[in-house]
């Protein structure tokens, strides 16, 4: 007996796939908190240490290297990652007025 698989390819943020609301936020905040862990992670910091840096405790560098971004906002994930010593560089596009514009996060 041989079943079939559907396989639907996906949009490229799996928070639009899974119909959240604001997915284009959900994502640019993970593809940040991503950032810091990787940062964090090469400066060999404990999450104390990183707290102290970013001048939060350490429960909450816990919940933002575990994904749990609730309680952050974008503007505040930016600071961290200047305070870790992280240039930042925003560019705004030519609006495309046919499709919705895309928010992407390109580490370098």
């Amino acid at each position: 007996m041989t079943r079939k698989q559907l396989v639907q390819a996906g949009s490229g943020n799996v928070f639009e796939d899974l119909k959240v609301q604001a997915a284009d936020e959900f994502l640019a905040k993970s593809q940040l908190a991503v950032r810091i862990f990787k940062v964090i992670r090469s400066r060999r910091l404990t999450q104390a240490a990183a707290g102290k840096l970013l001048g939060i405790n350490q429960p909450k560098v816990s919940a933002l290297l575990n994904g749990r971004l609730d309680g952050f906002s974008t503007d505040r994930l930016f600071r961290f990652l200047t305070t870790l010593g992280c240039d930042m560089r925003i560019s705004v596009s030519q609006p495309h007025p046919r499709t919705r514009g895309q928010v992407e996060i390109v580490a370098g």
